[in-house]
């Protein structure tokens, strides 16, 4: 499970297999090495279009703002992160799919350049709980939080819906452990704790 890569504060010219790429492309890939490493709010258009190798007009008729780019970088990020969990929650056992889901976390969280969750990364820069991007976030967590209740219910667990919530604590957690600390000691931490959480009966 990789959302990461290399990025610095100088400008990066697209490669020559980035620049067959369309437009919009090139554009969501600069957004998402720039805004993931620097910050949303880091980064002007100016920036991502020198780093897309793109006009401003053609970044305008892609995108009416920058705000609208973001969410298109988030929804790269949640799409990638459902199609790496629900292969796993479709095609295990329950309890061995919520132990495969978190084991891809915290390999995850243990990548050179993990720096968190893009979500909470992006909920920090925007406070305004009704923003296209807030209510993205919103989504993509009642995604995940539905998806460990779904396992916790077929699991038979006496209390899905909390336990769920709790997997949940779990996962924000782990995106902040794994930059924070040492993330070796935080994938055993985090690993213990989904299995007493999952296992209540």
């Amino acid at each position: 499970m990789s959302i990461t890569g290399q990025t610095t504060n100088a400008t990066r010219r697209p490669t020559e297999a980035e620049r067959e790429l369309p437009p919009r492309e090139r554009l969501v890939r600069a957004a998402s090495r720039l805004f993931y490493y620097e910050g949303v709010r880091a980064i002007g258009v100016e920036r991502l279009i020198a780093e897309a190798g793109v006009t401003k007009a053609t970044f305008y008729r892609h995108f009416a703002s920058k705000d609208d780019l973001v969410v298109a970088y988030l929804l790269t990020k949640d799409a990638y992160y459902r199609a790496v969990a629900e292969p796993l929650a479709a095609g295990h056992p329950p309890a061995e799919a919520v132990d495969l889901i978190f084991e891809a976390i915290a390999e995850h969280a243990r990548e050179r350049g993990f720096r968190g969750s893009p979500f909470m990364n992006a909920a920090a820069e925007y406070p305004d709980a009704g923003h296209p991007v807030r209510r993205l976030v919103a989504s993509h967590r009642d995604w995940l939080r539905t998806l460990f209740q779904d396992l916790l219910d077929r699991l038979g667990h006496a209390d899905p819906q909390s336990a769920a919530g709790a997997l949940l604590m779990l996962y924000d957690g782990a995106m902040v452990a794994g930059y924070l600390d040492d993330s070796t000691a935080a994938r055993t931490t985090l690993l213990d704790a989904v299995r007493l959480i999952r296992s209540a009966r």
